[in-house]
């Protein structure tokens, strides 16, 4: 597999040199663009690596990046950085899959360890489901609580939360707890990761 690259978006030139430096000195490879739209159209699924994305850019705003992605079920781990951002934007940021939401001024420390984590999840998602992966993720699916199992099942189906709580006639937020126990259960970032090491078993 190819080495990862760290995609760095931020219009403000400064504050994307400052990234830039700070990841090229820990040795990982980077890219950077001033626009997300300029990234859109370079954007290749099958590099791996991680975004590091500020909120707040004219034209296309972080938050619309991430949902575009999301909708080409593009699964590029995004590290969200910000001077302005509040709680709800880091809330929505996160629960659409984002792995942490730094706020400026931040620790050198503390973005290369978000940076790591999403490189480590790119990696996970790229791993191919061999049968030792599998075994594994059997045992742990029987370990999961009965209703992590249940929000499993129908996740599985492509059901949302909100339908997935009127079916087992629990909250919105029950089903999200439930959902973020599960995955972190079973080593995976998503649902969607989930459905690709399932359908790798079944063409082996």
């Amino acid at each position: 597999m190819a080495e990862p690259t760290v995609f760095i978006i931020d219009d403000d030139e400064a504050s994307r040199d400052s990234v830039r430096e700070l990841v090229s000195c820990v040795g990982l490879a980077t890219e950077t663009y001033s626009s997300a739209i300029d990234f859109l159209a370079d954007f290749d699924a099958a590099r791996p690596g991680c975004l590091v994305l500020d909120v707040r850019m004219a034209h296309m705003s972080g938050l619309a990046l991430q949902e575009r992605l999301v909708a080409i079920s593009a699964r590029i781990p995004i590290v969200f950085i910000s001077g302005h951002g509040d709680i709800s934007m880091a809330v929505k940021a996160v629960k659409d899959g984002a792995i942490d939401f730094v706020q400026k001024p931040y620790r050198q420390q503390q973005l290369l360890d978000a940076i790591n984590e999403a490189l480590r999840r790119d990696a996970s998602i790229r791993e191919p489901a061999t049968p030792e992966r599998g075994r594994l993720l059997d045992k742990h699916i029987a370990a999961l609580t009965s209703r992590e199992q249940e929000v499993m099942r129908l996740a599985l189906k492509g059901l949302p939360s909100k339908v997935i709580a009127k079916d087992l006639d629990i909250s919105f937020r029950t089903v999200e707890q439930h959902r973020s126990r599960l995955l972190e259960k079973l080593g995976v970032s998503s649902i969607t990761e989930l459905i690709r090491l399932q359908s790798q078993r079944a063409d082996d």
